[in-house]
């Protein structure tokens, strides 16, 4: 049985109990194992730090765990790994991990050890574990993605190839007369090849007969075989499992081996933990955690939400919009509360941004509650400021840029600023201008050369996401640690609003794709309105007939708007900007009123 990518999302618990157990009545010596990222992602895990998980996973029997890069998650915090070092000694079974040096931080002092034990203690990590299942000896070791280093807060923990390090535990078991191995892995079934996948780990490395893997949240209903190497030349089938996401399934997979530990056989499934019904046992000992969590989510902001503030995924088709590549309503509101935030204590800061990865969930219509604030801001970030130049801002966002249109969590969402990118450009030649707004709403682009001060998260800062060029800052003193709850910057936000309602601004725009400027001129009145998600941009004078239109919406006028025609019902207005002047002088009938339109310059009635 294995899990993967739980992350804290206990409110299902009770139903994975009872999988388990029923598993278990027909195949009582079926392990459980886990694919790591446990930590991080709702309530349970901010208020409790995996203690909470802690209980289940002991209540389950799991057997064994790797780590992924969420288990790191704290490691910039003021007690650093302290809560990882307390998840390790509480568990009930012990942790693989191959390619992990936890050596350095003294928080692990006796935890670990390099060697493949055949007789593992709970509570401690191992390099590898040789467990003997049915008089047959079956290795398990555990990989955790080097990419960890760029997404989470490792600090002194160290990440080693993970290549080398499964060809020397393949080695080490395979000197110990054991040929059925298993890798626990969290590098993704098929992410990015330049740090770490399953695939390509199967392909490189001979004598792995088993990938149990995370970090992807990738659905394999059916386990995949890889039976060729890199070259395309026939090798041992490797069979390589993964679970979603969230505890959704329980996975389960039986392997048969010939007498030489080759793969002849094999079949899994996906159990659908929400069929399930709740074990009595686990329900009584959730209410323990739940009650306290439902204290902490229902606790009010004071703001209303007047429409969701959704938190879009493209789940594999790129035409859509994401929170990973796209401005957002909720991407704005966090940045502006970061800037406003960060203006209070420097009065030089010209404008924030939020790595779209660290937006977890979406905000519903109505009071907005504490809990679903910490939930879409979950990880504990602290807001920074920084000093950059105008071409390291260049730089970052180059970075920001780079995956589009594939989704790309350093993505960064902008407050104070407008970002124009050209997505037809190859990676690292996109950025086209970066200006930041004055006081006035006029826009100044910025100079390479001059020296500009923004505000991020403190995981941003220090270089997370892949970004060098914040990491080279931090290192040479250019970061400064405000020491403010993320979440605590967004509530207060969300609080002097009241009633919360952000829209896309074009901030970010593709001047290559849907949100590249338009000509202005004439416009008819059924062609004029945008999206909430890609509003419509007017780089010069627009006029427009509304006779028989029933609203315009989403849409900026860089110039001058003029509305013409008859008004034969009443006319909506959203979210739409001009930045010019506005003239309706030439409108016949009545307008009942003009909500929704902001007018930078005059209004001619």
């Amino acid at each position: 049985m294995h899990t993967n990518d739980t992350h804290a999302h206990l409110d299902n618990v009770s139903k994975r109990v009872t999988a388990v157990k029923e598993v278990r009545v027909k195949k009582p010596k079926a392990l459980l194992i886990d694919a790591g990222d446990v930590f991080s992602g709702t309530l349970y895990f901010n208020e409790f730090k995996g203690q909470a998980d802690l209980q289940f996973m002991n209540l389950m029997g799991y057997d064994l765990m790797t780590f992924g890069n969420h288990e790191f998650d704290l490691g910039s915090s003021k007690e650093g790994h302290q809560a990882l070092a307390d998840f390790i000694k509480g568990a009930q079974f012990p942790f693989v991990s191959s390619n992990v040096d936890f050596s350095a931080d003294e928080k692990f002092t006796g935890l670990f050890s390099d060697l493949i034990s055949s007789e593992p203690k709970k509570g401690k990590i191992y390099n590898g574990i040789i467990k003997e299942i049915d008089g047959e000896k079956v290795g398990f070791f555990g990989l955790t993605t080097a990419e960890t280093a760029d997404i989470s807060s490792p600090g002194e923990v160290k990440f080693k190839d993970y290549v080398e390090e499964a060809k020397k535990a393949v080695k080490a078991f395979e000197g110990q007369g054991v040929n059925k191995i298993v890798a626990i892995t969290h590098i993704g079934y098929d992410d990015n090849p330049a740090y770490d996948n399953d695939l390509e780990l199967a392909a490189q490395v001979d004598g792995v007969d088993v990938i149990v893997g995370g970090h992807s949240h990738t659905q394999l209903n059916k386990p995949v075989v890889i039976d060729q190497d890199k070259k395309g030349n026939k090798k041992d089938p490797t069979v390589i499992v993964q679970a979603y996401q969230y505890s959704d399934f329980l996975g389960t997979l039986d392997v048969e081996f010939d007498k030489y530990g080759k793969v002849i056989g094999n079949a899994g499934e996906l159990i659908k933990v929400a069929d399930k019904k709740e074990d009595p046992e686990a329900v009584k000992l959730l209410e323990t955690y739940s009650s306290h969590i439902e204290k902490v989510k229902s606790t009010p902001t004071g703001a209303t939400a007047v429409k969701a503030l959704e938190n879009p995924r493209t789940n594999g088709d790129n035409t859509k919009s994401s929170v990973r590549k796209n401005e957002t309503p909720l991407g704005n509101i966090i940045t502006d509360g970061m800037l406003e935030k960060a203006k209070q204590y420097n009065k030089e800061v010209v404008m924030a941004f939020q790595n779209g990865g660290g937006i977890r969930e979406a905000i519903d219509a109505g009071p907005v509650t504490v809990g679903e604030v910490i939930t879409v801001l979950p990880f504990g970030n602290t807001l920074a400021t920084m000093k950059l130049t105008g071409a390291e801002l260049k730089k970052a966002f180059e970075i920001s840029f780079k995956e589009f249109p594939i989704e790309n969590g350093g993505f960064l969402h902008v407050s104070g600023a407008q970002v124009k990118f050209d997505s037809s450009k190859p990676a690292g030649e996109r950025v086209v201008s970066i200006a930041y707004k004055n006081s006035d709403g006029t826009y100044t682009e910025i100079k390479d050369g001059d020296t500009y001060t923004i505000a991020t998260n403190a995981f941003t800062a220090k270089g997370g996401d892949g970004y060098d060029v914040f990491k080279k800052a931090y290192e040479e003193g250019r970061v400064t640690d405000l020491g403010l709850s993320d979440w605590e910057n967004l509530a207060e936000q969300m609080k002097s609003l009241e009633n919360v309602n952000p829209v896309v601004e074009g901030r970010i725009v593709d001047v290559a794709g849907p949100g590249a400027e338009l000509p202005g001129g004439d416009i008819a009145g059924a062609d004029f309105s945008g999206t909430s998600e890609t509003p419509k941009v007017y780089k010069s004078d627009v006029t427009v007939s509304i006779t028989n239109v029933a609203s315009l919406k989403n849409a900026v006028v860089k110039g001058n708007l003029t509305l013409t025609g008859t008004v034969t019902d009443k006319v909506s207005f959203s979210n739409i900007t001009v930045e010019g002047n506005l003239d309706v002088s030439g409108l016949d009938g009545t307008i009942y009123d003009f909500n929704g339109i902001t007018v930078n310059g005059e209004t001619n009635l």
